[in-house]
């Protein structure tokens, strides 16, 4: 009896296997061939030396190939040469020991061509060292071909090579996870969510004996980095049973059909040591859309998503095993993944919120020496929109850039430091001019003094002309509260913050620069999501115009038809160019209306480099 997904002797024989034979025998059959073929010449005439010798006297002969003591001749014209008297131009004969030199002499004199060669021996063995080691080389490489593609199918060996070698690797990488719920922090309601399968796995016979069926697929969605994996694994850590993780990608093979062999074998060995769970990480990149894409789909990857579907509508009922998957883009995923009985039941794992950064932060933390002056709710709530791991790096980071400088302690100066690093990058050594410095200084001066006097906008942190990543600089705002939502006023307020550096420099130095790129691409992108989705626009109206932007490798149609007509178009786009001008208005008016503490700031910010939201608001209200 064998189990399920496993294959049979006959099975793991494969086709291509049959044909080595047969090839390297072909292959056999051409090397000899051409290892002994000869040309057909004329054939040679065996003479006596003494005949050779009159022939040469005559002048009868034309050329002659010396090969050690045998010679090789043609004469001018058809000869009676043998004890036969046969009638022909080619003859050989040899030369005795002694007469070398008076024989050589004679065929200059007679002016005969004379051509010099190896001896028959050692031409022969030239000759099978040019024809054999080519074809040596060849079946070699045509071995090594069959075994490798042996090897890729999963079928080299008895009992099912690789496969069965695939196979007994997810057994051994099969654990139990020494993690607990209490290890993951920020997820307080997907905890929830999943808690009630502990007791499923730990006592499958109670819901069966009710005729109860526990969902056999859980989908585990959201951003990057919010803790997919580590709340899959505090599952098994709970329940304490065997934890198979695979990513999807490992399933993708060139060969088609061996990504579903792999499948077969992976839910078989889970079974045999049900109760179980099985995680596959980033389901999407097989689990996209059939039939999709350039080219119309992929036949490896589709099928390897029909396998699995073919498994999760295997399941007798009997078997405790649970298949957690997760992914970042569920909405290119195939419909048939999601209907009722495959991953029907769907955890939601968000960006974590303030508090939820808090617990994240403190957990992290523990292993960290603090500085008594260092508060984590200050920096949960100057971190908005990090993820678990995001908060995790910052520790890290603070910790290495505080072992750099050889403190005792990590403290509120090393987790800024770091909180810079992670969001733009490294800093920059840059060298400016004197004149860049100055435009740059009032770029960020235009941002922070009309982020500092609009009404809806969030509280400044603090403001730097210091590069770092792809930013000569930057002014940094921090949300006293968790949005969810976002009211008109304060977007065209964000809109005129936005634009404020490029005002700041065109009212200040009387031009602008190239500076102002990611400012005007970010509030195009802004106000074009205002106009277009969320209705913020009169002449345009509550009417969704935005373009569908999806990429046909992630599982979307090449060609989208547009949903609207030209003049919708370009009603979208006049409406953007206005909101983008009127935005850029009051953000002149603004910066007009406080020239002088827009000028005392961009000062202090040049001499400075970094001011802080003190810093910032003595300069301004000083200069009121």
């Amino acid at each position: 009896m064998r189990l399920p997904g496993e294959m049979s002797e006959n099975e793991q024989q494969p086709p291509i296997q049959k044909w080595v034979p047969i090839v390297l025998w072909v292959a056999l059959a051409l090397l000899l061939f051409a290892l002994f073929s000869v040309p057909t010449d004329e054939p040679r005439t065996e003479i006596t030396y003494t005949q050779f010798r009159d022939l040469v006297e005559d002048g009868a002969v034309k050329r002659v190939l010396l090969q050690g003591r045998n010679i090789e001749g043609e004469l001018r014209q058809p000869t009676e040469l043998g004890p036969r008297e046969t009638t022909g131009t080619m003859f050989s004969t040899r030369v005795p020991e002694f007469g070398a030199e008076e024989l050589l002499a004679q065929l200059e004199a007679g002016d005969i061509a004379i051509e010099v060669e190896p001896p028959e021996e050692e031409r022969l063995l030239t000759r099978l060292l040019i024809v054999l080691v080519p074809w040596l080389l060849f079946i070699g490489l045509l071995v090594w071909f069959f075994r490798r593609t042996a090897r890729q199918m999963g079928q080299l060996g008895p009992g099912g090579g690789e496969m069965k070698r695939f196979l007994e690797r997810s057994t051994e990488r099969a654990e139990i996870p020494n993690i607990s719920f209490s290890d993951v922090a920020g997820q307080e309601g997907a905890k929830r969510e999943v808690r009630e399968l502990v007791e499923y796995l730990k006592e499958p016979d109670k819901f069966r004996r009710l005729g109860a069926e526990i969902p056999r697929g859980i989908l585990l969605m959201g951003p990057p980095g919010t803790g997919k994996t580590l709340l899959a694994r505090a599952l098994a850590g709970e329940a304490g049973v065997p934890f198979y993780t695979i990513s999807a990608s490992e399933f993708i093979e060139v060969f088609v059909g061996v990504g579903a062999s792999r499948v077969r074998n992976l839910f078989a060995a889970a079974k045999k040591n049900a109760p179980s769970i099985i995680f596959i990480d980033e389901l999407d990149s097989i689990g996209r859309t059939r039939g999709t894409g350039l080219g119309g789909g992929h036949d490896e990857r589709e099928q390897t998503l029909n396998q699995i579907l073919a498994e999760l509508d295997g399941f007798t009922g009997r078997e405790a095993t649970l298949v957690l998957a997760a992914t970042n883009r569920p909405d290119v995923l195939d419909p048939a993944l999601l209907r009722p009985g495959r991953f029907d039941r769907h955890v939601n794992l968000d960006l974590p919120d303030r508090e939820a950064r808090l617990a994240i932060l403190k957990l992290h933390a523990a292993k960290v020496p603090l500085a008594s002056g260092v508060d984590l709710e200050q920096i949960a709530g100057g971190t908005p929109g990090f993820a678990g791991a995001d908060l995790k790096n910052l520790v890290n980071e603070s910790a290495i850039l505080a072992a750099r400088e050889g403190s005792e302690n990590v403290d509120l100066r090393h987790f800024d430091e770091a909180r810079d690093r992670v969001m733009m990058g490294a800093e920059r050594q840059l060298i400016f001019q004197p004149e860049e410095r100055r435009r740059l200084a009032f770029h960020e001066a235009g941002h922070a003094l009309v982020a500092h006097f609009l009404p809806n906008t969030d509280p400044l942190y603090k403001v730097s002309i210091v590069p770092r990543g792809r930013a000569l600089g930057g002014t940094h705002q921090l949300p006293e509260h968790e949005r969810y939502t976002f009211p008109e006023e304060y977007l065209r307020d964000r809109l005129a913050v936005t634009l404020a550096g490029r005002s700041a420099e065109k009212l200040m130095l009387g031009s602008i620069s190239s500076g102002a790129d990611d400012d005007i691409r970010q509030a195009t992108k802004l106000a074009r999501s205002m106009v277009s989705r969320w209705g913020m626009s009169d002449e345009v109206g509550p009417v969704d115009l935005s373009d569908n932007e999806e990429h046909p490798f992630l599982g979307r149609e090449i060609a989208q038809p547009r949903r609207y007509s030209e003049q919708s178009a370009e009603s979208v786009d006049r409406a953007v160019r206005n909101l983008l001008q009127e935005s850029e208005k009051r953000a002149r008016g603004t910066l007009e209306e406080h020239r002088h503490a827009l000028e005392r700031l961009a000062v202090e910010l040049e001499k400075k480099e970094t001011l802080r939201a003190d810093d910032i608001r003595s300069c301004l209200e000083g200069a009121r």
